[in-house]
């Protein structure tokens, strides 16, 4: 009777727990579906994955695949970033910074980029030592840094004592330069650079290229090809990547230039591809080598879709032995993929988000939704926002007007969260370390762009947009089920396993 009892029990017991483990499976077929529109941002609903598909899966993904594993979301520390965050009482700016650094905040940065040097959005222009002929860099400070950018960073340590940073210039310092000046070209609103040094620009160069930015390419390196400058400028760097480690602050990636493509009236320097090469594999990677070992160089930042000119720096035997990614931003992007199928080997990384020009609406955050799922789905495996916050209408000291995450307003001294935010905080929030890029489907042709990721936890996650002006239906095959749902028109949307 006994033994009858036990073998009751025992079947009871095995029921109950076919029956949670069916509860369970059933369960795990729910997704929540976080939705933003215009007016209508951050609503969470409940969704159940189907066994037959509405219509054709725009992607069909087992979980087995893995086109890249993903390592981290960062930002740009600027100067008039700061500003914009002091402007807020005390308990707002704590509260930004939670959102944006912490683990459990909002997007959840781990990366920061900041400039060595001034940058475009810099109070104004500065540089570590501004006193010609100091080839031994006896004046060499980051007095400068200790008011700005080394609080900004510290404040977000705070929050995230394991962010990890990377630097590049916009500019050396001007002494440093063929026209002896911070900025490429003159503007006579914005600097005081003399209009007759533009002509060593281009010289008598007419050569343009239709559709390819810039049209016209620079004939000289801005940076003075001597070699005692480029051991100077080489030790620069590694004075400033020392003087930040004693902050505290620890650099792991460098990149020679940002932008050097960009011919600017604000903090930039324009090089051929002989200097880049040159300078790159003879004097700074050496330097770094022999004083950061610990230290990534990366060849970027790229800003041109002159695919000619990277393929050129590329192509030197030496360069695979000393880069050890390549760093894309905006008209970059658009050669990413046939240089990432010639030079497979390279990491890859995104370093700056396009910034718009002030308008901090839904199109700009629509248009930065559509280039996170581009160069993701492109092999990038970080990726860096530009503007985490900014003041008023975003502008410059050089006169232009930019988007940001956060917008304060410095009347009333509150912070707006633009659309933008939420654009970033659809992926950020969800896409950790770790997490495994399956499958992507870009929006050019049907504005409908998607992502399906395995987060650490091995759960499916999905990412769409939907920037049409009608409601669109869209399917996405996971292992043996479907996500069946029609998008709102304009709307951004992430689904997670519950």
């Amino acid at each position: 009777m006994k033994r009858h009892l036990n073998n009751i029990r025992l079947k009871r017991s095995s029921i109950l727990l076919v029956l949670i483990a069916i509860a369970l499976h059933v369960n795990s077929q729910s997704l929540i579906w976080t939705s933003s529109t215009e007016n209508n941002t951050w609503i969470e609903s409940t969704i159940k994955l189907e066994k037959t598909a509405i219509i054709t899966p725009v992607l069909e993904v087992s979980g087995n695949e893995d086109l890249l594993t993903f390592k981290a979301w960062g930002t740009c520390f600027n100067e008039r970033g700061w500003d914009a965050l002091n402007m807020l009482p005390r308990n707002q700016k704590e509260t930004i910074l939670n959102q944006l650094f912490s683990a459990d905040g909002d997007l959840r940065f781990t990366m920061g980029r900041f400039s060595m040097n001034a940058n475009d959005y810099a109070r104004d222009w500065y540089s570590c030592d501004e006193v010609s002929g100091d080839f031994q860099l006896k004046y060499f400070n980051i007095d400068r840094d200790k008011t700005t950018l080394i609080p900004f960073i510290k404040a977000a340590q705070e929050y995230n004592p394991d962010l990890t940073f990377w630097i590049s210039p916009w500019s050396p310092p001007s002494w440093m330069k063929i026209n002896h000046y911070y900025s490429v070209v003159s503007n006579r609103d914005f600097n005081k650079l003399d209009p007759k040094l533009d002509f060593i620009l281009f010289e008598d160069s007419e050569k343009k290229y239709d559709n390819l930015f810039p049209q016209k390419l620079a004939v000289n390196d801005y940076f003075i090809q001597d070699p005692r400058y480029l051991s100077t400028y080489a030790n620069y760097f590694c004075k400033f990547i020392s003087a930040y480690e004693e902050e505290g602050i620890p650099v792991r990636m460098v990149m020679f230039q940002n932008e050097s493509w960009s011919y600017t009236p604000y903090p930039g320097c324009a090089w051929t591809p002989e200097g880049i090469i040159r300078f790159n594999l003879e004097y700074l990677a050496p330097a770094l080598k022999k004083q950061h070992p610990e230290i990534d160089l990366y060849l970027g930042t790229i800003n041109t879709n002159h695919y000619e000119v990277i393929d050129e720096v590329l192509s030197d035997p030496r360069m695979p032995e000393t880069i050890k990614g390549l760093g894309f931003q905006w008209e970059g992007g658009q050669i990413l993929p046939r240089l990432r199928e010639k030079y497979p080997n390279y990491k890859y990384v995104q370093t700056e988000s396009e910034c718009g020009w002030g308008s901090f609406d839904w199109g700009a955050a629509e248009h930065t939704f559509n280039l996170i799922n581009h160069y993701l789905g492109n092999g990038c495996d970080e990726y860096t926002f530009w503007n985490a916050i900014l003041a008023d209408d975003g502008i410059s000291g050089w006169g232009w007007r930019q988007n940001a995450l956060i917008r304060v307003d410095s009347k009333t001294k509150t912070a707006i969260y633009t659309p933008e935010y939420y654009a970033v905080k659809h992926y950020t929030h969800f896409m950790l370390a770790g997490s495994k890029i399956l499958a992507t489907k870009n929006g050019k042709e049907d504005k409908m762009p998607v992502m399906v990721i395995k987060n650490p936890e091995g759960q499916f996650v999905a990412f769409a947009g939907n920037f049409n002006d009608d409601s669109k239906e869209l399917c996405v095959s996971l292992s043996d089920r479907f996500l069946n749902v029609k998008l709102q028109p304009h709307s951004i949307n992430t689904f997670q396993l519950k």
